[in-house]
């Protein structure tokens, strides 16, 4: 078994309006994706299947060879950081530990610290620093290191890198790519940025998606 995610057979619709039809989709396991489409395509809502946190009308999605069923476990092994990013009102060690102290994990500072220098925040300077305090490339990273510390078996990106300037746009490639090459975690990202997402992607689905 060499994928992350096997479809069959699924369709989704808004107001009995298509969305997305897939006869049959693997994604492979262990790499970097990328989705590229126009608006209105299903991109994000093709995550947010990924993620579980919407549901097909038909089909099937099989999560690592076993059917997904029991969602409340599978979205422990799956994250996802949508477009704009969602900042708790506290300093960013806080916000970034959150996510540990809830599931009880251990050796919280650590990790904090092993995810901020990932995001290229340094944590010295970052740690205490509130939420307000940040820029709109800062608070993307900090957003990203708060979804990858709990390291997931799957990280889903909607349009990271929209809105931020050339320099807070490579520290999030270089990111995801050390955490991909490190933790051989799956990641798939959504962007309408071509260049970025061809050097990030070891393979990229165009969408509108309708595999036969």
């Amino acid at each position: 078994m060499n994928y992350s995610y096997y479809l069959k057979n699924i369709l989704f619709a808004y107001n009995k309006k298509k969305v997305l039809q897939i006869r049959e989709l693997f994604l492979p396991k262990e790499t970097s994706l990328g989705i590229f489409g126009p608006n209105g395509s299903g991109k994000s809502t093709f995550l947010k299947l990924l993620a579980f946190l919407l549901f097909p009308e038909q089909g099937e999605i099989f999560f690592f060879g076993e059917r997904a069923r029991d969602v409340c476990s599978l979205r422990k092994e799956v994250t996802l950081l949508e477009q704009t990013p969602y900042l708790l009102k506290r300093s960013v060690f806080e916000n970034i530990a959150y996510p540990l102290q809830v599931r009880k994990e251990k050796n919280i500072e650590a990790r904090v610290l092993e995810a901020m220098e990932l995001v290229a925040l340094e944590p010295k300077k970052f740690g205490q620093r509130k939420w307000f305090e940040l820029s709109g490339g800062e608070a993307q990273r900090v957003a990203l290191a708060s979804r990858i510390v709990c390291k997931p078996r799957v990280l889903l990106l909607d349009e990271p890198t929209s809105n931020l300037d050339g320099e807070n746009t490579f520290l999030i490639r270089r990111a995801l790519t050390s955490l991909q090459e490190k933790e051989k975690m799956t990641i798939v990202v959504v962007s309408h940025d071509w260049d970025w997402l061809s050097a990030f992607s070891s393979q990229i689905y165009k969408f509108p998606l309708e595999i036969k």
